[in-house]
C-alpha cells in the first residue's frame, strides 16, 4: 500500500505542484525556494472562465455562462480569473497572518516569521485553523437542529418528531432508557446528550464516539492521544494553540488537527445526523427531476439554499397548504414550487419530495441567471455574498434566516443569535411565503432564460433502505469477495474553480463505475452526477460487467445519499460491511474521493475518513507545500499511524486510476480471506 501511494506521487511529478520527499528529488529545506517552483507549476493548471464555458460537461451550465456573459453579469469563475495570478505564498501555505507583526512569508531569505515560527509550524497552524472552522461550521448547523429537537420534545416548537424509530434506536445505543417511555421524553434526553458532546468543556468521554466507533479505531485514537472532549472545546483549543507564542511544536499542532477531525466526525456530522433523522425522519427513496430545465414558468418559484433545514422544512410544509396555494392562485400563479441549491435543497428533497435540485453552491448565480426564481431562501454556509447582486438584476427577493448568515441587501426573517425564537418558526415561514407570492406578482415581466435541459435521478439512499433492498448487507460483501465489485467509494466535496467545474467529479465517477466501483455521493459533488444521468438506472450502460451483474438493472450505479452531512451514511455503510467481514475499515476496499474540495468543511470531511483508515483522493492541494514535513505527515506518516493517506493528483483520470489500483489491492486481499 505505502509503495503504491508513493508511486502515485512520483507519477504526479513536479508539474502537479508536489514537493516530494522521495530519493532523487530535492527536499524543500529552509535554505531553498523549491516549493515556489512547484506551486508556480500547479498555478498554471487552473482553468479560466472561458475554459469552463467551453468544457464543463453540463450543457445547461455552458448555456447559462454564455447568457450571463452577454448580460454583463459576473460569476464565481470570472472573479476567480480576476484573482490571477494567485499568490504563491498563499497557495503554498507559506504566509502567516495570525498576528499583526506580520503577515510573514517563509522564503529562503526569511525562513522564520517575526515570532520565530518556521515553515512546518506555519503550515501546520494554517491547517489547524482551517479544520477548526470546518468543525465549527457543521457543528453550528448541527447545534441548530439539536436545539430544534430539544424544543420539539419540550413542546416549545410546534414540529413533529417524525423519526421515532431512529430516535429510540439511537438513544438506546447511547445508554438512554427507552422502554416504556414517551417519545418526547426519549427525544429530550437524546438532544441533551448530543448537545453535551457538541459543547462539553469539563473533560469527560465523548459519548457518541464511544457508543458508535469501532473498538479497533478507538484503540488507535487513544494511543495517538487524539480523543476529543467536545467539538466546541477542540475548536476553542485549536484557536488557543495557534494564537501568538503558544504551541510551537508543529507535530503537536497536527495532533490537535486530528482531534478536531474526530470532533467534526462524531459531533458536527454524526451527532447532527442523528438529530436530523430523529426530528425530520430518515431519507425516502424516490425519483426526481433535476437541472434548470425543470424550472416551471407561471409558478411561485422558491429556491432553498444552505445547510440548515429547520426553518426550510416549515416553509416547505406551509407552502403546500391550501392557504398559501390560494394566495398564489389569487396572483395568477399555478402553484408554489421549491428548488434545491446546495444542501438545504437536498435535505428537503429526500425527506419531503418535490424539491427540484438545480445547482451546487458554485453554480448558484447561474440558477439566478435564469430569471425564473421569485424568492431565494438562504440559511447558512456556501452562500456567496455575490448572489444578492445577481438577484437584484432579476428582481429576485433574497431572504436570510440565520443571524450567522446575514447578507447586505437581503431581507431577514430568521433565528436570532440565541435561537431564542425557535417557537416563532411557523410565523416566520408564513412571512417568507407571503414575500414569495408578492415577489411573483412584482416580477411577471422579468425575462426568463431557461435552458431546456433536465434529467431524472433516483435519490434517498440510506444504510437502512439499502439493507432492506438486499435483505441485509451480506450481498454487498459477497459481491466484493467474488470480485463483481472492485470497491465502494464515497464521492463528495464542494466545487473549486481551480478544477474544471463539475468535470473532475463526473470523469472520476464515470471511470470508477466502468471499473465496477459502486459510487456513493452526497452534497455539492452529487449535483453533476444527478444532472448528467449517473444517478439513474439506465446509467448502468456505462458501468462494468461486474457492477451490472450485481445491480441487475434494479438500482443505479451511483447511490445518492443526500446532503454533505450525510457522509455519516457512507461511513456507517463502510462500518457495517467491515464488521461483517471481520476486518478494520483500513483493510477494506473503500475510498473517500473529493476531487474539487474548496473549503474548511471539505478538509475536515477528508480527515474524518482518513481517521477511519480510509484514503482520501483529491485534485486540489492543501496549502502546505511550503513544508515537506507536513506533507509527509499527511502522506507517509499517516499511513503508518492511521492506515490512510491524503493523495493528490490534478489529473482527474489519473486520480481515478490511483483509486482503482488501491481498491483492487484491498479487494484481492479480502477475496483471499474468503
Amino acid at each position: 500500500m505505502g509503495e503504491k501511494i508513493q508511486n502515485t506521487f512520483k507519477a504526479a511529478g513536479p508539474a502537479a505542484g508536489v514537493v516530494h520527499s522521495h530519493a532523487g528529488r530535492k527536499h524543500a529545506h529552509a535554505d531553498d525556494n523549491d516549493y515556489i517552483q512547484a506551486v508556480a507549476a500547479y498555478r498554471k493548471s487552473f482553468p479560466s472562465s472561458k475554459d469552463v464555458a467551453e468544457q464543463t460537461p453540463d450543457a445547461a451550465v455552458r448555456e447559462l455562462l454564455r447568457h450571463m456573459s452577454e448580460q454583463g453579469l459576473e460569476t464565481v469563475f470570472d472573479r476567480f480569473d480576476q484573482q490571477k495570478p494567485h499568490c504563491l505564498f498563499g497557495l503554498a501555505g507559506a504566509c502567516c497572518r495570525n498576528c499583526v507583526m506580520g503577515p510573514c512569508s517563509i522564503t529562503a531569505k526569511s525562513p522564520r516569521g517575526a515570532c520565530g515560527a518556521d515553515r512546518d509550524l506555519v503550515a501546520a497552524r494554517g491547517l489547524l485553523r482551517m479544520i477548526a472552522a470546518g468543525t465549527a461550521a457543521h457543528g453550528a448547523r448541527g447545534r441548530e437542529v439539536m436545539l430544534a429537537l430539544k424544543a420539539a420534545a419540550e413542546g416549545d416548537l410546534n414540529m413533529p418528531i417524525v423519526g421515532e424509530e431512529k430516535t429510540r434506536k439511537s438513544a438506546a445505543a447511547l445508554g438512554i432508557a427507552v422502554e416504556g417511555r414517551p417519545l418526547r421524553a426519549v427525544a429530550l434526553d437524546l438532544a441533551d446528550l448530543l448537545l453535551e458532546d457538541l459543547s462539553r468543556s469539563v473533560p469527560a468521554r465523548h459519548k457518541t464516539l464511544d457508543a458508535f466507533a469501532s473498538p479497533e479505531r478507538l484503540k488507535v485514537w487513544e494511543e495517538l492521544d487524539i480523543l476529543p472532549i467536545s467539538a466546541t472545546h477542540e475548536v476553542f483549543e485549536a484557536l488557543h494553540r495557534t494564537s501568538t507564542g503558544t504551541d510551537g511544536d508543529w507535530r503537536n499542532v497536527m495532533r490537535q488537527f486530528l482531534r478536531c477531525g474526530l470532533a467534526f466526525a462524531w459531533s458536527s456530522v454524526f451527532g447532527s445526523s442523528i438529530a436530523m433523522d430523529s426530528l425530520f425522519g430518515p431519507p425516502r427513496r424516490s425519483t426526481v427531476k433535476c437541472n434548470v430545465g425543470a424550472l416551471k414558468e407561471g409558478w411561485v418559484n422558491i429556491a432553498v439554499h444552505g445547510h440548515s433545514p429547520v426553518l426550510v422544512s416549515e416553509v416547505i410544509r406551509q407552502g403546500r397548504s391550501p392557504e398559501f396555494l390560494r394566495q398564489a392562485s389569487e396572483q395568477g400563479a399555478k402553484g408554489i414550487e421549491f428548488y434545491g441549491i446546495c444542501c438545504s435543497g437536498l435535505s428537503g428533497l429526500y425527506r419531503y419530495g418535490g424539491v427540484i435540485p438545480l445547482s451546487n453552491a458554485a453554480g448558484a448565480e447561474l440558477a439566478l441567471g435564469t430569471g425564473a426564481l421569485d424568492l431565494w431562501l438562504a440559511d447558512v454556509q456556501d452562500i456567496f455574498p455575490s448572489i444578492v447582486d445577481t438577484a437584484k438584476c432579476y428582481k429576485t427577493v433574497v431572504v436570510t434566516t440565520n443571524d450567522s448568515g446575514r447578507l447586505p441587501g437581503a431581507e431577514f426573517y430568521g433565528y436570532d443569535h440565541h435561537h431564542g425564537n425557535l417557537h416563532e418558526s411557523a410565523a416566520m415561514a408564513g412571512t417568507i411565503l407571503r414575500r414569495a407570492v408578492e415577489s411573483f406578482a412584482e416580477r411577471k415581466n422579468v425575462p426568463r432564460h431557461i435552458p431546456a435541459i433536465e434529467a431524472e435521478a433516483e435519490i434517498g439512499f440510506s444504510v437502512e433502505n439499502i439493507s432492506a433492498h438486499f435483505d441485509g448487507l451480506m450481498p454487498l460483501l459477497e459481491a466484493l469477495r467474488r470480485k463483481e465489485l472492485t470497491g465502494i467509494v464515497n464521492l463528495v466535496g464542494c466545487s473549486n474553480p481551480k478544477v474544471m467545474y463539475e468535470k473532475a467529479v463526473y470523469e472520476v465517477a464515470l471511470r470508477l463505475i466502468r471499473h465496477d466501483v459502486l459510487v456513493l455521493t452526497n452534497g455539492c459533488a452529487s449535483f453533476p452526477l444527478l444532472k448528467l444521468g449517473l444517478c439513474r438506472r439506465d446509467a448502468l450502460k456505462e458501468a462494468g460487467a461486474g457492477l451490472n451483474a450485481f445491480l441487475r438493472g434494479e438500482l443505479p450505479p451511483v447511490w445518492h445519499m443526500g446532503e454533505c452531512l450525510d457522509n455519516a451514511r457512507a461511513s456507517a455503510l463502510f462500518r457495517g460491511l467491515a464488521d461483517l467481514a471481520g476486518l478494520p475499515m483500513k483493510d477494506m476496499p473503500f475510498a473517500f474521493v473529493s476531487p474539487e474540495w474548496s473549503n474548511e468543511k471539505g478538509l475536515a470531511a477528508a480527515t474524518s475518513f482518513r481517521l477511519l483508515g480510509i484514503n482520501s483522493y483529491h485534485c486540489v492541494y492543501a496549502p502546505v507545500q511550503v513544508s515537506a514535513n507536513v506533507q509527509r505527515y499527511l502522506r507517509e506518516d499517516a499511513l503508518k499511524t492511521l492506515g490512510s493517506a491524503m493523495i493528490v493528483d490534478i489529473n482527474p483520470l489519473a486520480l481515478a486510476e490511483a483509486v482503482i489500483a488501491d481498491l483492487e489491492g484491498k479487494r484481492s486481499r479480502l477475496a483471499a480471506r474468503g
